[in-house]
C-alpha cells in the first residue's frame, strides 16, 4: 500500500470509532472491505464495483 493508502485507511478506522462507536484495527477493515468486494462480485458479476474500477468506470 502507498503511503495515502495507509492514511486513508487509518482515517476510515478513526471515522469507524469517532462516528460510529467502533473500535476496530486496521486489519479488520480491510478484512470486512476484502469481503464486501468479493460478496459484490459473486452477487453482482459484471456489475460489480470491483470490475467497474478494474475497468476504470
Amino acid at each position: 500500500m502507498s503511503a495515502e493508502e495507509l492514511m486513508d485507511l487509518e482515517h476510515a478506522r478513526l471515522v469507524l470509532r469517532g462516528e460510529h462507536g467502533l473500535a476496530v484495527d486496521r486489519g479488520r477493515v480491510v478484512r470486512e472491505a476484502i469481503a464486501v468486494v468479493l460478496a459484490d462480485l459473486e452477487q453482482r458479476g459484471e456489475a460489480s464495483i470491483l470490475v467497474r474500477r478494474l475497468r476504470g468506470r
